[in-house]
């Protein structure tokens, strides 16, 4: 965290007295990496004969329990959010999860724009 005031301007948002910016420590995957307290993870992937971003959602015994397949990435992670609301489930509790799970969708849905010919989850 720093001390430093502001001093630049957000187009025409104003700015709080209290508004600060803070310099963020760089992530390290292997030290910073916590798993979620449910156990559940994501597996992504892009099934290239139909265009279309995958998301196995799996439980801590490494089985999938469901698969997401949409053509853009918000498609996904609606899907998957309300999914979970609606049958009142808890996948994600850790909100890292949930950034990730974002990060991972927008890489998969800018490879098949670009037309990449790979795409490797992290």
């Amino acid at each position: 965290m720093t001390d430093k005031k502001v001093s630049y301007v957000w187009e025409s948002q104003r700015t709080a007295k209290a508004c600060e910016t803070i310099d963020c420590p760089e992530y390290d995957v292997y030290k910073d990496f916590k798993r979620d307290p449910t156990g559940f993870y994501v597996l992504v992937r892009i099934n290239w004969h139909i265009n279309r971003i995958e998301v196995a959602v799996c439980n801590k015994d490494h089985e999938i329990m469901k698969i997401f397949s949409g053509r853009k990435c918000q498609d996904v992670y609606d899907a998957i959010f309300k999914y979970e609301k609606k049958h009142s489930l808890t996948w994600f509790k850790e909100k890292t999860h949930i950034a990730y799970l974002g990060k991972e969708l927008k890489k998969a849905e800018l490879a098949i724009v670009l037309g990449q010919t790979s795409y490797f989850q992290e």
